[in-house]
């Protein structure tokens, strides 16, 4: 295998300080967000605020990885303004801007900062690459309509360091320039507005020649309605490339983007540690179809819908939509309750339980903006010098933990 000498890039979102912080924690080589204005998520509460981002970038920058700040939705003319005081303001706090419009793209150039071009642009050949390195871009996200044969192309000729999603959640329209839910709602997914329309069941309605419902035959008092199946014939199947993510090292691919700003801290935890987890075997020539198996079910475990391997291996692509409306994830997450206390120089965690019970034996996760996500087995519970089985509703019970703070969430992970 032909690899080139330096490891791709996992780049993982973060909604949040505790996802952010999970990346970190997982093996991120970088970790992309947005501010809640000029991105592709700025309807979702998975935004940073402007006092939080000198405090991402500090953490960023003493692990060792970069941050990337999303301006990539259209911009209409009165916004420009905000946008240039967006990167004067925080260009000290990012490594790099990523942005889908023209008028971004030359802020950053005479703001003096690097930008990568999103997926929004659909750049798919190794020309368009070539003409936004020439425009000051320093990385192109390539369109996900693109195989991996065009990749491997493109990332030969174009002279541009490439980027491509690996994982997550895939939009039906070309790129994600849809405007679906814009028609239905008024929210454009272009804005960051998407009320994902796409990802529901459909009826057919049944209506007269002048386009109007009604009975359109004798004794019924409504129009006959038909549910389209399978039920979410628009939605497209998640992107899991661990299997081929050999296949997409050897292409020179430069960045491995995991998508899923707006989910759990979980989520980003599990999907980070596992393409670290195949980059590292690929390069040490441990990977294989046996790992490969091992990171998806570790995949599985978080929400995800059926999975699919995308349009690397051809357009349109076979059996890319999935039939269920819902996360096909094998462990339901409940809230069990909150970190009371935590006693350092022991290491004991103290937890009040005010929902599901505690018991010992359970897989739980705590979470916290400086924790990040702490997963364990719980070992023998104890209330003061008595050792319990479990602690209810109202009760609290402590245990060996993991650094934890006061006030992080727990919860116990069931398998479906």
């Amino acid at each position: 295998m032909n690899l080139p000498p330096r490891k791709p890039e996992i780049l993982a979102p973060a909604g949040d300080m505790t996802c952010l912080q999970a990346a970190l924690d997982a093996g991120a080589g970088a970790v992309y967000l947005g501010l809640g204005a000029f991105n592709m998520r700025a309807r979702s509460s998975a935004n940073f605020s402007a006092e939080e981002l000198p405090e991402a970038s500090r953490r960023c920058r003493e692990a060792g990885a970069r941050l990337y700040l999303t301006l990539n939705s259209i911009l209409f003319e009165g916004e420009l303004a905000g946008v240039e005081r967006t990167v004067r303001d925080t260009r000290r706090f990012v490594d790099a801007f990523i942005v889908s419009d023209l008028a971004a793209m030359r802020i950053c150039r005479e703001c003096g900062a690097a930008f990568h071009v999103s997926t929004q642009m659909s750049c798919s050949n190794s020309v368009a690459a070539a003409a936004l390195r020439e425009m000051g871009a320093s990385r192109v996200v390539l369109a996900r309509e693109c195989t991996l044969a065009e990749v491997a192309e493109i990332v030969r000729k174009s002279g541009i360091e490439v980027e491509t999603f690996v994982h997550g959640a895939q939009c039906v329209a070309v790129s994600g320039r849809c405007f679906l839910s814009h028609h239905a709602y008024g929210k454009s997914a272009n804005r960051g507005e998407c009320r994902q329309p796409c990802r529901r069941e459909f009826l057919v309605t049944a209506v007269d020649r002048y386009g109007r419902p009604g009975a359109v035959d004798a004794g019924r008092d409504s129009p006959p309605e038909f549910s389209v199946g399978p039920h979410t014939v628009m939605s497209a199947k998640d992107l899991c490339s661990l299997p081929f993510v050999d296949k997409l090292a050897e292409a020179g691919i430069a960045s491995f983007k995991i998508e899923g700003r707006a989910r759990n801290p979980e989520y980003v935890r599990a999907t980070t540690l596992a393409y670290r987890r195949a980059v590292d075997a690929v390069y040490d020539g441990s990977f294989g179809a046996a790992l490969a198996e091992e990171l998806q079910r570790d995949v599985s475990r978080v929400f995800h819908r059926e999975f699919s391997s995308g349009l690397f291996h051809g357009r349109p692509g076979a059996d890319q939509f999935t039939d269920k409306e819902d996360s096909a994830s094998a462990v339901v997450k409940r809230h069990v309750g909150i970190v009371a206390d935590y006693f350092v120089k022991a290491g004991i965690a103290q937890v009040q339980v005010q929902d599901a019970a505690l018991r010992t034996g359970d897989t739980i996760q705590i979470h916290g903006a400086s924790t990040g996500v702490v997963e364990l087995k719980v070992p023998p519970l104890r209330r003061d010098d008595l050792e319990i089985a479990s602690a209810g509703r109202g009760e609290w019970a402590t245990f060996p933990c993991p650094r934890v703070r006061r006030g992080d969430k727990v919860f116990k992970l069931d398998e479906r």
